[in-house]
């Protein structure tokens, strides 16, 4: 259906609007809508480091005085910079099945972007590294494995590719069940010539105490092992505190491995994380009782699913074992955690070839495809 441009507006918010829950869409048995307080912080322009250095509006599409769609606009200087480019993103899309609700968002999108000199528009991105990229194009039968993985209805890659975006890149899921992940042979005789020479080893943090400590150089690290992927800009101060707090903070020592170099220098990480997502379906998005925390930290101890949702490794010592070590790293993982029955490995970019390689090596097979599109200005 068709409306006259009286009755379809778009607005620009600078903060939580009143109509803001009804943009909320309650997915449908296996996904869950983002926490309100993690989008609460993208958009809170005094304590989310991005706006040290970048930019960002949001955008509501009114119908008759009723929320049908949103969306952010954002400009990273420091992606640009970094990566050669005049690009703006954009995140939190949400709209009703409406192609002329999705062309008014994007068109003031756009328009935000021109204005601001930029000649590309690329996303869903968010505002961190770690804020999750790409609309879900593959595997909705399957239940949604992080907050920052989306979840959202097959009619979002129709809207999307009908106002003209197009393909830039997948962020591909694998899955696997933990107790058939075996070492391949392969690995295993690599294994065997890496720890006889010594140069590089696993290691393992004793406590949480302990990867707290070297926390800003595990930071430093996850930071360098992605600064060759098409979606890295360089750190700040503010943007790894950000990435401790969010992340390493609630990192669960039996389930990180590290790589160390013979001066005990970390240079390779492996992060997994207990699937808390049928509490986050419970909870609709909010942390505001505490008993709904409690049943996420009850969740974590009793999901029998393990999410992988970091593997990287300095590139110099790819070639010196560091690829069967991150093997080898996985496999630990899962044999000291035997309640684990379903696995993923949540989200590696189609660019980073030498992960999906490692992923294939165990046998583990493609789940899902979330895809991120660009459009000229």
């Amino acid at each position: 259906m068709r409306f006259a441009r009286s009755t379809l507006t778009t607005e620009k918010t600078s903060g939580l609007s009143s109509n803001f829950n009804s943009t909320y869409i309650k997915m449908i048995r296996i996904g869950s809508p983002p926490f309100r307080n993690d989008v609460a912080m993208m958009m809170n322009r005094r304590k989310h480091p991005f706006y040290e250095y970048g930019e960002a509006d949001f955008f509501l599409a009114l119908r008759d005085g009723r929320v049908v769609g949103r969306i952010a606009a954002h400009l990273n200087p420091h992606f640009n910079d970094y990566q050669k480019k005049k690009a703006m993103s954009f995140c939190l899309f949400d709209a009703i099945y409406d192609p002329g609700v999705a062309a008014a968002l994007f068109n003031a999108a756009m328009d935000w972007g021109r204005e601001r000199g930029m000649t590309e528009m690329i996303g869903p991105k968010g505002l961190s590294l770690f804020d999750g990229y790409g609309v879900l194009v593959e595997g909705f039968n399957l239940r949604q494995s992080m907050n920052m993985s989306a979840y959202n209805y097959p009619y979002y890659q129709t809207l999307l590719e009908e106002i003209g975006l197009s393909k830039v890149t997948d962020f591909i899921s694998v899955g696997f069940e933990p107790p058939t992940v075996v070492v391949p042979e392969k690995v295993a005789r690599a294994l065997e010539i890496v720890k006889k020479h010594g140069e590089i080893k696993i290691f393992t943090f004793k406590n949480r105490k302990e990867i707290l400590a070297r926390a800003r150089e595990i930071g430093s690290l996850y930071e360098k092992a992605f600064s060759k992927n098409w979606e890295y800009f360089p750190l700040t101060k503010r943007d790894l505190d950000f990435l401790i707090e969010n992340v390493i903070n609630f990192v669960d020592p039996t389930m990180v491995k590290f790589i160390v170099n013979g001066g005990d220098e970390l240079i390779g990480f492996i992060l997994g994380f207990p699937d808390i997502s049928a509490a986050m379906q419970r909870h609709n998005g909010s942390l505001m009782n505490p008993l709904l925390i409690f049943d996420i930290l009850r969740e974590m101890k009793k999901t029998d699913r393990i999410i992988i949702n970091g593997v990287g490794i300095l590139s110099e010592y790819r070639i010196k074992g560091g690829d069967a070590l991150l093997f080898d790293g996985i496999h630990q993982i899962l044999k000291a955690n035997p309640r684990f029955r379903i696995g993923e490995g949540s989200q590696m970019s189609e660019t980073a070839k030498e992960v999906q390689r490692e992923m294939q090596g165990l046998g583990l097979k493609k789940s899902k495809v979330h895809r991120v599109y660009q459009k000229g200005l």
